[in-house]
């Protein structure tokens, strides 16, 4: 065999993959041949390598993290490839070889790029990234109610195929905060199951209580007003137990944002597993905030509305392969940070799912005319995304749903004085935080 292919080592579980319509291994083959629009016709979520030779080939979608790290033995180089970092310097430390390792020298997989690494020996060349998922932008006319309809269906149409591969009798949760993204995953989730005649009681909603949840009070008016309430469950929580170490642990960053908004996931799994310790199946809206780009441009003195509706999809891979601002250790945007929510659910035994994330829902959203619609104001982009969603949930499910301002998970469990409290850290102290981890 040779010895450079016998040193690729695979740590990444097949259980992570939620493939629909391929094998693992004919998906494997479509990654190694690599061909953009092969790849891109892979349906549902994967993270895999395929190797031929001397050439391994990555590829992810933006809900699976890849990570890899470049070893040196004598016999010749050898590449670890996992879905955690703890995972690569686990199997070094077994193999006498950490000496060689930092957390800065792991690569993160973009999503939607296949990168090509040939290992050749010493100097290995830098890996080539193939984008296999290119949507088209402003390609939609400037219609408000045709845009829903087209968005929510995407929605729709994805949560679907995911029910259908759920076990007839098991339970569905949607972690849930009354929020946009949160509403429409639930309205559409619990819309479907009736349709399909299926027991709605198998469905909750799930929300975190940390004290004075300002999310608890928007959960009850949401699903009051549509005669839904009896699907809510509070999980309460202390906020004395939130343990930032534990959290940068499980997540293996150091983003205040993130960790915060992490934080919040870890409290509210570990409260789920801890009530209901056989569910599996859980949902989310993370991913609904990217794809309609609803975030305070005024935090972030980098942007502009011109630069955020003008970039493809720059929330969802941050400013793009080749750029100065990339980063090869954390790629970017939702790339690198849907670990806050892939990370804990792994860590509960949960299998989660963001329908926002797919690329046939990301694909309408980048079609949307975000220029042209919003005309320069920071006020009409915030507002798009409930007129959307709420045009899209009407005209499908005959609801209407109600639209609440954006707020984040982080300040929507806790409030904000508790909240820095207890996670009163810069970055720079949860980078030391984590990098302590491999001291």
């Amino acid at each position: 065999m040779d010895r450079y292919l016998a040193s690729v080592i695979d740590l990444i579980h097949p259980s992570v993959n939620q493939i629909y319509n391929l094998s693992i291994d004919a998906a494997r083959q479509a990654i190694l041949i690599g061909l953009p629009e092969a790849v891109r016709e892979i349906q549902g979520s994967f993270a895999l390598i395929a190797t031929e030779g001397k050439t391994v080939k990555l590829a992810r979608s933006l809900d699976r993290p890849i990570r890899y790290f470049l070893a040196k033995r004598a016999d010749g180089p050898v590449l670890i490839v996992a879905s955690r970092i703890d995972e690569i310097y686990d199997w070094l430390k077994q193999q006498g070889l950490s000496d060689q390792f930092h957390p800065s020298y792991t690569r993160m997989v973009p999503a939607h790029h296949i990168v090509e690494i040939h290992l050749v020996g010493c100097p290995d060349p830098d890996p080539t990234y193939t984008r296999f998922f290119t949507p088209v932008q402003n390609s939609l006319p400037q219609d408000l109610d045709q845009i829903g309809h087209l968005y929510i269906s995407a929605l729709a149409n994805e949560i679907n195929a995911w029910l259908s591969r759920i076990p007839e009798n098991s339970l569905i949760g949607v972690c849930f905060s009354g929020g946009i993204d949160s509403g429409a995953v639930f309205l559409m989730t619990y819309w479907l199951i009736k349709k399909h005649g299926v027991n709605p009681a198998r469905l909750k909603a799930f929300v975190l209580n940390l004290g004075n949840s300002a999310d608890v009070d928007q959960a009850n008016s949401f699903l009051r007003s549509l005669d839904l309430n009896l699907f809510l469950e509070v999980i309460e929580a202390d906020p004395t137990m939130l343990e930032i170490n534990e959290v940068i642990k499980i997540v293996e960053d150091y983003k205040p944002l993130d960790i915060e908004c992490a934080a919040m996931a870890v409290a509210l799994l570990r409260g789920i597993r801890k009530n209901y310790p056989d569910w599996k199946y859980l949902s989310d809206g993370d991913g609904g905030d990217e794809n309609l780009k609803d975030y305070p441009i005024e935090e972030n003195p980098e942007l502009t509305i011109r630069s955020i509706v003008n970039n493809q999809l720059l929330y969802q891979e941050g400013w793009g392969i080749g750029k100065i601002k990339h980063s090869l250790i954390y790629s970017g945007g939702l790339s690198r940070s849907y670990t806050r929510t892939y990370a804990p659910a792994r860590h509960y035994g949960f299998e989660g799912f963001s329908p926002f994330t797919k690329p046939s829902v990301v694909q309408i959203a980048e079609s949307i005319p975000f220029a042209a619609l919003t005309d320069g104001s920071h006020e009409r982009l915030y507002a798009l995304k409930g007129e959307i969603v709420s045009r899209g949930i009407r005209a499908i499910t005959g609801m209407t749903m109600p639209i609440f301002p954006k707020r984040r998970f982080q300040h929507g469990a806790v409030s904000q004085d508790e909240l820095k409290k207890r996670l009163p850290f810069k970055e720079a102290d949860y980078r030391a935080k984590f990098y302590s981890l491999y001291e």
